[in-house]
């Protein structure tokens, strides 16, 4: 079959509570392999929502991450947030001998060290949002300083520089066009910063993650000095955000359902499934992200995709694919089923994914036991979302217990 002819635009603005978009819904059911127009960048892209296909963009050598270097590729903010030396941009081998290296830093005796300093972190910030007393913000007080305290302290950075890193990050985050100069200079300072701490931590490793990252070793294979500080960036960013943002939109699906928060104050040993399931219900983002370019024509659900084509997917769409999941509108914390995508699939799962799977099943276990009247102190209809940036999290979490 030939490609279909016009584009949809699509903004991927739609900001309300944890609603899927309906632009997705009507893409996923009506044109599970289209043509799109993002806010941002040159010419149009194919989007790609099906499970299955989904994970053929994702792992098929025929499609390509590399390829969009140098590309003014349509994307989602006014400045690209990816750097042409990141893992998130380079194919197999080159990407299989970083995921080798980079995998070494959180091996199971790192992560058991990353558990417990999580744990603590954790305690600390109920033990304060208890003496604030009820009401209090959930997100302030844990959604927010958690992943950001857990990753600078994985990566070592002082106490002191942690608030103007978060600056940096949220800066490249949003969507907003007038946003775009503030976003090239945030990136270009956040570069500058780790190129520095990289390199102070090559010549005198520690006992943190950068070094660890530093010293890896696969034979004779190093990670290069430009490898490290873009790695360190990703870690940052991906390190403290996302997890920040699904903490305050897990600990929001749950208080809005009293049979599910019931049931896991009941039944505490089902938390890693739930959080699976719950990974797999909440639209965490908006869009979609980095995109891929075939590199010859390929067929996807009797659409044929050109060589050069640009090729975005969404995990969003894939997790609430009918064919792979029975009642994928259904919030089931007891599913059996297919792996969630929401760490991304294939050569660009998401390599921090063992440190925000710690991060969320701690902070939401931890508070669950903690308080165990917890409940919103506002009705849900009067809890604010953020508009601005591609990722969708609570702006305030009223709680009470």
């Amino acid at each position: 079959m030939e490609p279909a002819t016009g584009a949809r635009l699509c903004p991927f603005d739609y900001a309300e509570a944890l609603e899927f978009d309906p632009v997705l819904r009507h893409l996923m059911n009506e044109e599970p392999v289209s043509r799109i127009r993002l806010p941002h960048g040159e010419g149009e892209a194919w989007l790609v929502t099906g499970y299955d296909d989904v994970r053929t963009v994702t792992t098929d050598r025929r499609f390509s991450r590399h390829a969009i270097i140098g590309r003014d590729f349509p994307r989602m903010t006014p400045e690209p947030i990816v750097q042409d030396e990141a893992i998130n941009v380079m194919d197999p081998p080159a990407s299989s001998r970083l995921r080798s290296l980079i995998s070494k830093g959180f091996a199971p005796r790192h992560m058991e060290r990353m558990r417990v300093r999580t744990q603590h972190v954790v305690d600390e910030l109920l033990d304060r949002m208890e003496e604030h007393g009820a009401p209090a913000d959930l997100f302030a007080h844990l959604a927010a300083p958690l992943p950001l305290t857990t990753i600078c302290e994985v990566l070592d950075i002082p106490e002191g520089e942690q608030a103007q890193l978060r600056t940096y990050a949220r800066t490249m985050m949003d969507t907003t066009v007038e946003n775009k100069p503030n976003a090239i200079q945030a990136k270009a300072d956040l570069r500058a910063y780790f190129a520095e701490l990289t390199a102070e931590r090559r010549a005198n490793p520690g006992d943190d993650l950068i070094s660890a990252l530093a010293t890896a070793r696969d034979g004779d294979e190093i990670l290069d000095d430009q490898e490290l500080t873009v790695m360190a960036m990703v870690l940052l960013i991906t390190g403290q955000d996302t997890t920040t943002y699904e903490i305050g939109n897990i600990a929001y699906t749950l208080l809005t359902r009293p049979d599910e928060l019931a049931m896991l104050r009941d039944r505490p040993e089902m938390l890693p499934q739930a959080m699976d399931e719950l990974l797999r219900f909440i639209p965490f983002r908006k869009g979609v992200g980095i995109p891929r370019v075939a590199l010859e024509d390929v067929e996807l659900s009797g659409v044929r995709i050109r060589e050069g084509d640009i090729v975005h997917v969404s995990y969003l769409t894939a997790n609430r694919d009918p064919r792979k999941f029975e009642n994928p509108d259904v919030l089931d914390l007891e599913r059996q089923g297919p792996s969630n995508m929401t760490f991304g699939w294939g050569g660009h799962h998401c390599l921090g994914a063992p440190l925000a799977a710690t991060e969320l099943e701690v902070a939401i276990g931890t508070l669950l036991k903690r308080f165990p009247a917890l409940k919103l102190a506002a009705p849900a209809e009067e809890v604010r979302w953020n508009r601005t940036s591609i990722w969708r999290y609570p702006l305030e979490l009223p709680v009470t217990w």
